[in-house]
């Protein structure tokens, strides 16, 4: 049976222990308090008289807050326990937790309260993986005195430590602390419990130094923060219960998720807890992209951060190249010292095309033109990049073969597990691979580039020239690419031009891109739609009745919500809206169904089979762009989008959603409503929707 597991988070800090609060090292679960990719706790048991204590209640009160009520002693005892305690976590820049030890009975209670400590400042990265863990020299320098422990780790000019301090007088010892403690009767006892988290660098300097005021200052309140980021989001107004608790749930896992990088005094998304604590490329340049509508503050501090570590030269490590976008950016130990190369990882064919795509889309929404003249050269250089280092074989295709034949990604796209490109009969591609989605996005922003080109950075030659480009690409691509037989795009093409054909989610990816003529997108719709590829709650990422189909492979059946809000509104573009509808509809019953933050992935089983949308162990929760997506699929069925100075709104809502409103969308046009009203009896229409 699986052990239930109680989170708390803040940025990239997060710590996950039992049902009771404890934190034991498990090999098989990344347990304990972590900040930095780096554990700064794997021990934090609390004892009384000896005894561990057992759960009566829990009270989740938010993302970075928890209180725990316990007993000590078996189940017997909860009856009639004379003593319970509240264990009050919180998580900020450091871990906290106040414990609260009650005497219920009419004598006084003499107690011994200890709280067992320790630590092996484990890499993120080596937490699950087999074989022997890596042996590191932990210090430990307890301090009665000063009320402290200390726990230190030092690795040349790597150091990680952890200071644990009291409020109340304390016995303290390399194990832990103990309290020897008399409760009057019916009273109470509490001390705060502080762990502080210090990343150190060069000559043991705290590289979080010089932003120490800042980030006191922001986490000085962290419900205020949260009231904040919740006020400035639009006002969902509905009689659709469900659908506003997603709402508020999808906002409030995206505040959850924002963290300040080492260098940067601003916020930005990380992947999601527990496996993408950090910058992921890909997935926070999507996650800004659903929530332009909602929280478009996120993407200049992503767009900056971006150029700023845009490749600069050629490195096979780390499959650096100029103009290329970063992948991943990792701070833990196996990053340092490059036993993975994920301290500046570039290994990915699509953040390039979508970081030109996001710049463009925030200037529709935003209007801010002074942040495109400022990343103009950044957005040259991922523009140059497609056509010079992208298309490695000259065929003019976006192409990806890892540069770190030992340690680099195989699959350089979204879909980036080992076996995730292969045909419909389990056929793997060769080297360098060409997929679908990763042409789509390279056709949309070369026109997006030429729309900048010509309104903002004047220079209208280099417009046409990319104008010019992108429709070459187009109906080389629809040459090349398309399968008539079949009625969709191939998955890929090999190294030799051979198509891949699969039949996947990527061919949503294509209509959101625009690459797809208006006569073949009716084809791909029927696909998107159709029981192959839709499961009741939403596409697979591959088509049941191909021989490689798997409900619970993560990219050969499973279902994603980020991925269902791309293709939802890729449908939305062509104008099949009842298709996008009936897809967001799916998406939203599975968010009531789960209930709490939306999963990265679920199961691909039908609908009419489980009833339920079984979840898979390496699904993540929160996840930015899962909750992001839903964000996303709540615009595309209100049809929301900039034109000029205007937000145009169609909407589509599928058949029970109700009457909508959304207020104070946020945008250059100051703050607008959306309102919708679905209607069952309402045609759809096919026409395309085109920017």
């Amino acid at each position: 049976m699986r052990q239930e597991r109680v989170h708390v988070m803040a940025g990239n800090a997060f710590a996950i222990s039992d049902a009771q609060g404890d934190v034991e090292s498990d090999p098989t679960a990344p347990v304990g308090l972590f900040s930095w990719d780096t554990r700064f706790l794997a021990h934090w048991v609390l004892r009384i008289d000896g005894e561990r204590l057992q759960a009566l209640s829990r009270d989740d009160v938010t993302y970075f807050e928890t209180r725990f009520f316990l007993v000590p002693g078996t189940a017997s005892h909860y009856v009639d326990a004379d003593v319970s305690v509240i264990r009050h976590r919180s998580l900020n820049d450091s871990f906290n937790e106040r414990l609260t030890v009650l005497n219920h009975s009419a004598e006084p209670a003499e107690l011994t309260v200890r709280m067992e400590i320790g630590n092996d400042f484990a890499d993120l990265a080596d937490v699950t993986k087999a074989g022997p863990a890596r042996h590191r020299r932990v210090q430990v320098t307890p301090d009665s005195q000063l009320r402290q422990l200390r726990l230190r780790y030092r690795r040349e000019r790597f150091g990680r430590e952890a200071v644990v301090t009291s409020t109340e007088p304390v016995e303290v010892d390399e194990k832990g602390m103990t309290f020897r403690i008399r409760i009057a009767p019916h009273g109470q006892w509490e001390t705060d419990l502080h762990v502080g988290m210090t990343a150190r660098g060069e000559a043991d300097r705290d590289m979080r130094a010089d932003l120490v005021t800042h980030r006191l200052h922001v986490h000085r309140d962290m419900r205020e923060d949260l009231r904040g980021w919740l006020e400035r989001a639009p006002t969902l107004v509905t009689d659709n219960n469900p659908l506003l608790g997603a709402y508020r749930r999808s906002l409030v896992d995206l505040a959850a998720l924002r963290y300040e990088p080492l260098s940067s005094v601003e916020r930005l998304p990380v992947g999601g807890l527990p496996w993408a604590m950090s910058l992921h490329g890909r997935d926070t340049l999507v996650t800004c992209l659903q929530t332009l509508p909602f929280t478009p503050e996120l993407a200049p501090v992503v767009l900056r951060l971006l150029a700023l570590l845009q490749g600069g030269q050629l490195d096979d490590t780390y499959e650096e190249e100029p103009g290329k976008i970063l992948a991943e950016l990792r701070y833990g130990e196996a990053a340092a010292f490059g036993h993975e190369p994920t301290t500046m990882y570039y290994g990915a064919a699509d953040t390039t095309p979508l970081f030109v795509i996001l710049l463009d889309e925030y200037e529709r929404w935003s209007g801010d033109t002074d942040l495109v003249r400022e990343l103009r050269h950044p957005a040259r250089l991922a523009l140059d990049w497609i056509d010079e280092y992208g298309d490695s074989l000259g065929d003019g295709y976006v192409r990806y073969q890892p540069r770190n034949t030992h340690q680099g990604v195989v699959n350089q796209c979204w879909k980036d597990s080992p076996d995730a490109i292969t045909d419909r009969d389990g056929w793997q591609p060769g080297l360098p691979r060409a997929t679908c989605e990763v042409q789509g996005y390279a056709y949309d922003a070369k026109l997006r580039g030429a729309r900048l080109a010509r309104q903002v950075w004047g220079d209208p030659e280099y417009g046409d020239r990319l104008e010019q480009e992108a429709e070459e690409l187009k109906r080389r691509f629809n040459a090349d690419f398309w399968l008539p037989d079949q009625g969709y795009y191939a998955l890929a093409l090999d190294p030799e031009g051979v198509p891949v054909d699969a039949l996947t989610s990527n061919i949503g990816h294509l209509l959101w891109s625009g690459i797809v003529p208006e006569s073949r997108a009716g084809a791909l719709a029927g696909h998107l739609v159709g029981p192959g590829l839709f499961s009741g709650w939403g596409v697979r990422t591959l088509a049941a009745g191909q021989r490689v189909y798997n409900p619970v492979g993560a990219h050969l059946g499973a279902v994603w919500p980020w991925d269902n809000a791309i293709v939802a509104s890729g449908l939305r573009r062509y104008r099949f809206d009842a298709e996008a509808a009936r897809i967001a509809d799916g998406m939203f019953a599975m968010a009531g169904r789960i209930g709490g933050p939306m999963p990265e992935v679920i199961a691909g089983y039908p609908r009419t089979l489980t009833k339920y949308p079984v979840q898979l162990p390496i699904s993540g929760r929160p996840q930015a762009w899962s909750s992001a997506g839903l964000l996303m699929l709540l615009a595309a069925v209100l049809g929301l989008r900039p034109c000029g100075d205007n937000l145009l709104v169609s909407p589509a809502l599928p058949a029970g959603f109700g009457q909508i409103e959304l207020l104070d969308i946020p945008g250059k046009w100051g703050r607008s409503d959306a309102y919708a009203r679905d209607r069952a009896d309402s045609a759809p229409t096919h026409q395309p929707w085109l920017r």
